[in-house]
């Protein structure tokens, strides 16, 4: 894997701690992520302190594995139980990859001297993650929702 992509994923594991603060800011503070302002801090920090620690770890495996889709089921029983409307959990997710984004960029990781290429495939691979993610965290909420409904 080139520089540029390493240097990219290592972003989640050295900075994990001030990115899941940035990122609980902010889905406290987004009209598209309500619920959150009704949370405890420590849990939503938490919960995306978890995906940047592991991120590096998912966006290296050549193919998306069982083990990244059951985080991101565990991601989606987690939100469901913390009243988080399944909407809302997508939105934190796409909030989740837009602050590794922006974290990349500030720390010049998007620079002008890298090869357009190697930057390309690592957006690419992100963007990957992030499709899978979503049609786990859909599908596992409407499993959940299913099963609650039965329930009554």
């Amino acid at each position: 894997m080139k520089t540029y992509a390493i240097k990219y994923v290592e972003l989640g594991e050295r900075h994990a701690e001030k990115m899941a603060r940035r990122w609980a800011l902010d889905v406290q503070n987004n009209v598209h992520t309500k619920k959150y302002k009704e949370l405890p801090e420590d849990e939503i920090i938490h919960q995306s302190l978890k995906f940047y620690q592991n991120f590096s770890k998912m966006f290296l495996d050549a193919k998306i594995r069982e083990k990244t889709l059951e985080y991101f089921r565990t991601y989606a029983q987690e939100s469901f139980a913390m009243g988080i409307p399944m909407d809302q959990a997508v939105y934190a997710l796409i909030l989740l990859r837009r602050h590794i984004w922006l974290y990349a960029e500030f720390q010049t990781v998007f620079s002008m001297g890298i090869e357009q290429r190697q930057a390309l495939d690592t957006l690419n691979r992100t963007i990957l993650l992030f499709d899978h993610a979503t049609y786990e965290v859909t599908k596992e909420y409407q499993r959940l929702m299913k099963k609650e409904h039965n329930k009554k």
